[in-house]
């Protein structure tokens, strides 16, 4: 009876033990709390720790060492992308799934060129996130059926259209800013979520307006909420 119950015992610290652990980056608390619930029913997974921002994530994963990474691409200050560059620096082989409610036309390759294992959109159900983390976990690369197809048509010869190539053109931090515009952001608010100067989000805005050939301030609000709606 006794040796039955050490068994049983070893079995569940084994059990314990063989979870892998998953830190959640997302600034919004019900989302975290959200993720955190599904994660944690399952047998195999466990969140080891949450941030809602970059810094704090930054100092956080050093601690906690987790198995792999969920992190949003809308963060206040550095952004998702911001944080993985920086991750990559110093744990080139931790596992980050990108999750955003950002068009994943745009950001999933960006992400995938920062080095991301995997992108998940946040309207897609939330069994895909496990989904994700556990091809992830596996050694693949996660991507919907949608982007994983229009990649495969891309490589194959398919041509992106004049606005996605435009789109496609500018830096991280300036679709950042252009994203921002279309959400009805001000320069100065713009400047002090991501903690720049106001003269640096101005230099951000004319090269946007450059690369999109859009000739003044106006349109270029126009075209940021235009494009917004489209996402």
């Amino acid at each position: 009876m006794v040796s039955a119950l050490m068994d049983q015992t070893a079995k569940s610290q084994g059990a314990r033990v063989m979870k892998k652990t998953v830190f959640i980056v997302d600034d919004h608390p019900l989302l975290r709390q959200g993720l955190a619930l599904l994660i944690n029913r399952e047998q195999d997974l466990t969140v080891c720790g949450e941030a809602e921002e970059a810094h704090t994530a930054m100092r956080e994963i050093a601690a906690k060492n987790p198995d792999i990474l969920i992190a949003d691409i809308s963060l206040n200050g550095p952004d998702g992308l911001d944080l993985l560059k920086n991750l990559r620096m110093l744990y080139p082989n931790l596992p980050v799934l990108i999750l955003s409610m950002h068009d994943e036309s745009v950001y999933a390759e960006r992400s995938l060129r920062a080095r991301a294992n995997g992108y998940i959109m946040k309207q897609e159900a939330t069994e895909k996130v496990l989904v994700a983390v556990r091809r992830i976990l596996n050694g693949e690369v996660y991507l919907s059926e949608r982007m994983s197809n229009k990649m495969l048509q891309q490589y194959i010869g398919g041509a992106p259209s004049m606005i996605q190539s435009r789109i496609a053109s500018l830096s991280d931090r300036e679709l950042e800013v252009f994203r921002m515009i279309g959400e009805g952001r001000g320069t100065r608010e713009i400047a002090e979520e991501l903690h720049l100067s106001i003269k640096t989000v101005e230099t951000y805005q004319a090269h946007i307006k450059e690369k999109l050939a859009l000739r003044s301030g106006r349109e270029l609000i126009q075209h940021a909420i235009q494009w917004k709606i489209g996402e």
